[in-house]
């Protein structure tokens, strides 16, 4: 039977991994906007692991919210990195540090 440890431990990992996808790979911006969505996700599988465990559906209700905000950020991202590709040619978090209006 999977108990709440196991999903605590999960949702540890997954966050890990994420924080070593944001100081491993510091040149794209692409895979530091997933793993910002990775940690996202693995707080979710925590709040939903609590949730459960303790019969409140408060949690549940706030991961909803988390998703919300998890999808805005993933759209203007997206956008952001579309018009930065456009007018520089490059996706390089290098190149974007060096913005000059």
């Amino acid at each position: 039977m999977i108990s709440l440890s196991h999903y605590i431990v999960l949702g540890a990992v997954l966050f890990c991994i994420a924080v070593a996808g944001l100081f491993i790979n510091r040149k794209n911006v692409i895979v530091l906007l997933m793993s910002i969505e990775l940690m996202l996700l693995a707080v979710n599988t925590n709040f939903v692991a609590f949730s459960r465990f303790l019969g409140d559906v408060s949690g549940q209700v706030f991961v909803f919210f988390i998703l919300t905000v998890a999808a805005a950020e993933a759209a203007i991202g997206l956008a952001i990195l579309v018009l930065l590709f456009r007018n520089r040619s490059t996706i390089n978090v290098a190149d974007i540090d060096s913005m000059k209006g």
